[in-house]
């Protein structure tokens, strides 16, 4: 498979404080890959320093070959790299059409995004039926899709979802996973996965990484760390994620 997106010993952080301490990982085309881990243990931190949102102080990531440590947030995404924030963070006082057009700001052919836009609609009823409605009106499930929806706007190779399951109803939490599985069957998307709960995302997942206290002290493929799940519960998570 062809590697996509590289991470080597990298460390990050916000100011004097370092999260991340040399953490190196790999995802390749086409894979579904799971970043495992409680809360604190710098999941969000390595999400937002892909994207250029927290600049790294040492290591190298690199997207097709191309290295982007050192890039602006918005020229990484026209490389064809997404982040859906923790939170959903939809703008709550614009329409949902509205929040959808944001998506693409960094895109220029103004008809393909209108195609775009049309498709998704048609694809997601529930968008259509409140595409005038302000988006902090909608269920935090319906908000979860909106924001989803609005990254695939960008139209990237690869979207970055960092706990999209946080604070969902359990059948909410049933649709975002089968969403984020079609992201990958039907759309080729390539997808960094990070999420505390261990048995759902290993049920979609191609592989998977445990990241504790800053550093990687797991992987393998999904199958592999499904046989040992209750262990990186107990070990990393604290016992009794699900």
């Amino acid at each position: 498979m062809t590697e996509l997106l590289k991470v080597e010993g990298l460390e990050s952080g916000y100011g004097p404080i370092r999260v991340l301490h040399g953490t190196s990982m790999r995802v390749d085309e086409g894979e579904v890959v799971a970043v495992l881990g409680a809360n604190g243990a710098g999941k969000s931190t390595l999400m937002k320093s892909v994207v250029g949102l927290i600049r790294p102080t040492a290591g190298s990531i690199a997207f097709r070959g191309k290295a982007i440590q050192s890039l602006p947030t918005e020229e990484i995404v026209r490389l064809g790299l997404t982040l859906v924030p923790e939170g959903r963070h939809a703008f709550a006082k614009l329409s949902v059409v509205d929040n959808l057009r944001m998506g693409a700001y960094a895109r220029r052919d103004r008809t393909a995004v209108s195609n775009q836009l049309d498709e998704l609609l048609e694809r997601f009823p529930i968008l259509a039926e409140r595409r005038d409605q302000r988006a902090g009106t909608l269920s935090g499930g319906e908000q979860q899709q909106l924001v989803i929806c609005r990254a695939l706007m960008s139209k990237p190779s690869m979207i970055l979802l960092d706990e999209p399951s946080l604070g969902l109803a359990p059948v909410m939490m049933d649709n975002v996973f089968e969403f984020v599985g079609e992201l990958r069957d039907r759309d080729g998307l390539t997808v960094l996965l990070v999420e505390q709960s261990v048995s759902r995302a290993l049920e979609i997942a191609d592989r998977a990484y445990v990241l504790a206290g800053g550093k990687f002290t797991a992987s393998g493929t999904a199958a592999e760390m499904a046989a040992t799940g209750h262990e990186i519960e107990d070990s990393y998570l604290g016992g009794g994620t699900q």
